[in-house]
């Protein structure tokens, strides 16, 4: 347990380097990095982390930034995402989404919630936990890597391709309102494809419409989400049509092809094969030779053009609220001064489905930022809790028993 000394000069260290940690919040907001294309704000928290002495710092294979302190035989990652979502329509922003706005000590930019926010407390506290002795007997990694179109291949590439590192602990950043977070519902993403018959709209008797094949299923997906599954503490199974494509000769002809692609967040006891068999069971009789139902595979090329080839499946994940590194969380919460609270859930999905989901490492999450805000055009985060959560990320690690 850190003495109330060290907690204090942790505290004064990281207070003396606020004017730096927000400049650098407000840099790496400044890059767009969108579409995964990490490169350019990668360099840019090189840099930062080369200044601030880090044992190592480089890209991996994919294009993810990695920096390191320490070389002990217990592990941590810190995962922070710093690929965001595009802006959307430029007309609806009323600031420049990039160089962003200070109001009310709250930094609104793209990415400043979801989820830049979280790499200067990491980048800053590692540095400083190092500086203070607390990461003694501890192998570090600051994690910067691109998420919001696959979640869990970055991390599944660090553990299986480069570093190949297995780490102990795992600390993700995605936004918290600075509390603990122990996990989320799981999902899969599944595409039904509809195949008719072309014909001139004129004699559209003759053809079969692909997006009427698809109506009773699409009205089945609205209906069905009440005999879905339910979790005390996930809470319950979700089911929503998010995209539709439609091939057609032209507009004055019957379509041949629709497709529909369907988000379906599974709770505990759930499974993909489950997800699955439920659409499946939506299509109608006369139908099932024209209706196909898949799961979706992603295989795109990074900007490096690296391939990690992975079902868009993704695991529904939680420790326990008494696990080691849970408590550790929370009386780190405690000891820099922020109110008790009791270790909550994100409503959405983050690197824990691999991390904790898929390989069974020990995961939880703290970072500034609310959600609700993320991938909208307020995206934002109060300017304290950044600089606060890096108390959090160099102490962490020194509570876990």
């Amino acid at each position: 347990m850190p003495s109330p000394d060290i907690i204090e000069q942790l505290q004064q260290k990281i207070q003396s380097q606020r004017d730096q940690i927000i400049s650098f919040m407000r840099g790496i907001c400044a890059i767009p990095s969108m579409e995964s294309n990490i490169e350019a704000v990668g360099k840019r928290i090189a840099n930062e982390m080369k200044a601030l002495h880090f044992d190592e710092v480089r890209f991996d294979k994919m294009g993810n930034i990695m920096g390191r302190i320490g070389d002990g035989e217990k592990v941590i990652v810190f995962d922070s995402h710093i690929d965001t979502v595009g802006i959307g329509d430029p007309h609806e922003w009323q600031w420049d989404p990039f160089e962003g706005k200070v109001e009310d000590g709250v930094l609104f930019a793209r990415g400043a919630c979801d989820e830049k926010g979280s790499t200067p407390g990491m980048v800053y506290g590692l540095a400083a936990a190092r500086d203070l002795g607390l990461l003694e007997g501890w192998t570090a990694w600051y994690f910067g890597n691109m998420e919001e179109w696959c979640d869990g291949i970055a991390p599944n590439t660090f553990v299986e391709v480069d570093p190949k590192v297995k780490p102990d602990f795992v600390v993700i950043g995605e936004p918290t309102k600075m509390n603990v977070y122990r996990g989320h519902k799981g999902r899969v993403e599944l595409k039904v494809t509809a195949k008719g018959v072309s014909a001139h709209a004129a004699s559209n008797h003759v053809g079969i419409n692909a997006i009427y094949l698809l109506l009773p299923i699409i009205a089945g997906i609205r209906d069905l989400e009440p005999e879905l599954g339910d979790d005390p503490f996930l809470g319950h199974g979700k089911i929503t049509v998010s995209d539709m494509v439609v091939k057609t000769p032209s507009i004055n002809a019957v379509p041949d092809e629709a497709v529909i692609y369907i988000d379906r967040r599974m709770t505990f006891g759930e499974t993909q094969e489950e997800a699955i068999t439920q659409v499946k069971a939506l299509i109608p009789e006369e139908s099932k030779d024209r209706v196909k139902v898949e799961a979706l595979f992603y295989d795109v090329p990074s900007y490096t053009g690296f391939v990690f080839p992975v079902d868009k499946y993704f695991p529904a994940w939680a420790i326990p609220e008494d696990h080691a590194l849970v408590q550790a969380g929370l009386e780190t919460r405690r000891l820099i001064g922020l109110e008790d609270a009791p270790a909550g859930k994100w409503a959405f999905s983050t690197n824990g489905i691999y991390w904790a989901g898929k390989a069974g490492i020990p995961s939880i999450g703290f970072g500034p930022g609310d959600e609700v805000t993320a991938h909208t055009v307020h995206d934002s985060v109060i300017l304290d809790d950044v600089v606060k959560a890096a108390e959090f990320y160099a102490l962490v690690a020194s509570l876990i028993k």
